[in-house]
């Protein structure tokens, strides 16, 4: 597997056993600059151990690979990338349109088909954002809605923690688990409650979780979250 870090825009990965086969879909995505290509991983496990880790928006899926079919693989994902299909084979093309692939690309991949498969994957995009409710409408008093990967996800206030910045990316975390969205840090602070301080730079509490705190960091139980010093005065007042 290769990691790489690029330039921000729609996050990909390409997975696929055959070496040549990623490298002509990393030649013809590097044409675009709104793509960050994150990764290339030669194996469905790879990927999904990526995927663990990584926040996806695309994913370039070869189909016919060892140990675990590409088809098989995205089936089974609990957060479904949107998923471009890659194959040497037609006879996978039902299989892949059924599992609402935005498209399926024939071997070898000529530049004017990959265009048309990156057409309609922001075709997709644009839709789907489109059709999604504001955040004023989804937002109730103890709650808010957030969109991770295709699904909108509702995270309770309370059972929030903490929240990390990441690049682009922020990662909320829960009492029972963590999500990865994308958004910055100020923008996701907006939308929290006053029970809520920004302590670091790339960090926010839920005050009403601290247990304990210092000159130059706070607990949340055994969680232990650094203090900045442009913070430090403003996090003191809403203590108290």
């Amino acid at each position: 597997m290769t990691v790489q870090t690029q330039k921000n825009g729609y996050r990909c990965i390409i997975v696929d056993d055959e070496a040549l086969g990623r490298e002509l879909v990393e030649m013809h995505l590097a044409q675009f600059a709104e793509f960050e290509l994150v990764a290339t991983c030669s194996s469905a496990i790879e990927a999904h151990q990526l995927l663990q880790s990584e926040s996806v928006d695309l994913l370039f899926l070869d189909i016919e690979m060892p140990v675990l079919k590409g088809t098989d693989f995205y089936q089974n994902l609990a957060n479904k990338p949107y998923v471009i299909f890659t194959t040497a084979y037609r006879d996978y093309a039902i299989e892949g349109f059924e599992l609402d692939a935005v498209d399926y690309l024939l071997k070898p991949i000529v530049f004017s088909r990959f265009f048309k498969a990156i057409e309609k994957f922001k075709q997709r995009i644009a839709k789907t954002h489109h059709a999604e409710p504001s955040l004023a409408t989804q937002q109730t008093p103890n709650a808010m809605f957030v969109r991770e990967n295709r699904k909108q996800v509702r995270i309770v206030f309370d059972n929030v923690l903490y929240v990390e910045g990441l690049k682009d990316y922020i990662k909320i975390f829960l009492h029972d688990g963590s999500h990865i969205i994308k958004s910055s840090m100020s923008a996701f602070e907006s939308q929290l409650p006053e029970n809520f301080a920004r302590v670091h730079r790339s960090f926010i509490v839920n005050l009403d979780h601290i247990s304990a705190y210092a000159h130059q960091y706070l607990e949340l139980g055994e969680i232990e979250i650094p203090i900045g010093d442009q913070y430090r005065e403003h996090l003191k007042s809403k203590l108290g």
